[in-house]
């Protein structure tokens, strides 16, 4: 069990919703508009859930295994997000580069795109 568990149910739904999310996919053709929800459902969520750890008024500090279970999901959910331009990837990204970035662009999507590369 976490440390934290208020962010434990959090982090499961994200985990399940990529789960769902993924066996949803159709990036035959490639759906920009699925992307976004992917952003707005999944990359944002869980790259904002690690900043509010990290920001908010008590400073949370992750045990290794629901950091591993955070990381893991942002990665999931990333590579929905490349599916929806039919790009495969099975990509390793740091949560940590995801929030700041999202830091300084203020931007989901830009975070998405920056960090998988795609749109080209």
């Amino acid at each position: 069990m976490s440390q934290h568990p208020q962010y434990d149910e959090r982090i499961r739904a994200l985990e399940r919703a990529a789960e769902e999310a993924a066996e949803s996919l159709d990036p035959d053709p490639p759906d920009e508009a699925r992307a976004t929800e992917i952003v707005r459902e999944g990359v944002g969520p869980t790259v904002a859930l690690y900043c509010e750890a990290r920001t908010g008024g008590t400073w949370a500090r992750f045990d290794d295994e629901t950091f591993d279970r955070l990381e893991t999901t942002l990665n999931h959910w990333l590579d929905c997000y490349a599916a929806c331009y039919g790009v495969s990837l099975d990509g390793v990204y740091s949560v940590r580069t995801a929030a700041e970035l999202l830091v300084d662009t203020h931007d989901a999507a830009a975070v998405a795109a920056t960090l998988t590369g795609v749109p080209e």
